[in-house]
């Protein structure tokens, strides 16, 4: 075994206690996304529904969230090294379960900013920055793979998410819903968490540099903003991840009235069900692809998908389209990460990962509530989107841009 990996284990072995690790970080997914991600495009139509608040107030209500959550993030790594990913894991679940109730009973603007800063904390002990770093301290050769399985949680917290949010808020109203998925969520994560999330094999933190003196993860983080490879892979993800951003929280609003909220949340499912077919797909070769090229031709296949979605009208080419840009949309936060590993030293990646991450939420946080202002203002989603055509574009020339690579580790 390498030096950066001083317990010899082997992760290949289906017995290894990683792949319950892997499990777990599945299941926290599911709920992390489905609630603090693909939840927000329910939030969106359902609080516009029933307070009346323009669309442009409560998009931006969700950029707070992401802004917040991504100040969060950043510190990931750090949390993990002093309270455990137990602990971590723990916390997250049990903010973003409290956020849930509050976001269903909420009558005022200023409680849904509120509640979506509960939500935040939430999404930084559920999403990419803490299942990543936690993957890391139990994975190295087989690292890329299990963050790959892991996030395919991320996709059936919208297969499955979005619909039964659908159906739980016609049945018991938006704050039963999300007081019942907020239950089910402690109920199924809890007890797995405390169960199966225990002490590492190797239980150093991944935030020493290459070179011979140690170094904090500031001096990481200086250095990588610095380095031509790490900003390219950075600024074309956050580009693109606030156009997806933006045209996902608004597509039930968007097809709502075209084909009906409940088609609108069939396109949602049939979207993040192609997010997970492309996962899959792309994990059995993506390790023998040019990663930075298969990014950037996900992300033109992603415009051509939404230049489709503005001009169509007809219900089965839409949910097509969506299907298309739902395949590359699980690579979007899978990516990122399989770049970084490849192109930077291991034992920088923990940090480096979280400070990616938080590069990118702070962009895409605009994300939404930029969509809702131009939405508002021309009275139409057609700007907004070939706004969000353009970013697609540009992330797509922006990542082939390599540089010399590796000097931030």
């Amino acid at each position: 075994m390498e030096a950066s990996s001083p317990t010899a284990v082997d992760e290949t072995s289906i017995r290894y206690d990683g792949w319950r690790i892997v499990a777990v970080c599945f299941l926290v997914a599911i709920f992390g996304w489905g609630l603090g991600f693909y939840g927000q495009t329910v939030y969106v139509a359902e609080l516009h529904r029933l307070r009346g608040w323009p669309t442009s107030l409560i998009s931006s209500a969700t950029t707070f969230f992401y802004l917040f959550g991504a100040l969060l993030i950043v510190s990931v790594s750090e949390a993990i090294r002093i309270l455990g990913p137990r602990n971590c894991l723990l916390a997250g679940v049990c903010a973003m379960a409290a956020a849930a109730v509050l976001i269903g009973r909420v009558t005022e603007l200023w409680q849904l900013y509120a509640a979506d800063a509960v939500l935040a904390l939430g999404w930084a002990g559920t999403s990419i920055g803490v299942i990543t770093n936690t993957l890391g301290l139990w994975f190295d050769k087989k690292r890329g793979m299990a963050i790959s399985l892991a996030l395919n949680g991320a996709s059936f917290g919208g297969i499955i998410g979005v619909p039964l949010l659908v159906v739980a808020i016609d049945r018991f109203g938006f704050a039963g819903a999300m007081m019942s998925a907020a239950i089910a969520m402690l109920v199924l994560t809890i007890p797995v968490i405390v169960i199966f999330v225990g002490r590492p094999p190797d239980c150093r933190v991944e935030t020493e540099l290459p070179v011979p003196e140690a170094a904090s993860a500031s001096r990481i983080r200086a250095l990588a903003l610095r380095d031509v490879a790490f900003l390219t892979v950075s600024i074309a993800f956050a580009l693109v991840l606030c156009a997806q951003v933006g045209f996902v929280v608004h597509l039930i609003s968007f097809l709502d009235p075209l084909i009906g909220r409940e088609h609108a949340a069939v396109a949602v499912a049939v979207l993040t069900a192609m997010a997970v077919v492309g996962r899959v797909l792309f994990s059995t070769v993506i390790d023998r692809l040019n990663q930075r090229l298969a990014s950037a031709l996900s992300f033109a296949s992603q415009a051509v998908a939404l230049a489709v979605i503005i001009n169509s009208r007809n219900e089965v080419l839409l949910i097509a389209a969506c299907a298309l840009f739902g395949f590359s949309v699980g690579n979007m936060i899978t990516l990122p990460s399989l770049i970084i590993q490849r192109e930077f030293d291991p034992r920088s990646f923990g940090v480096l990962i979280s400070l990616a991450t938080a590069i990118t939420q702070v962009t895409y946080a605009f994300g939404p509530g930029i969509v809702g202002l131009l939405r508002d203002a021309s009275g139409s989603y057609t700007l907004p989107f070939y706004g969000c055509i353009g970013l697609e574009l540009i992330a797509a020339v922006l990542i082939m841009v390599r540089g010399r690579g590796g000097t931030s580790s």
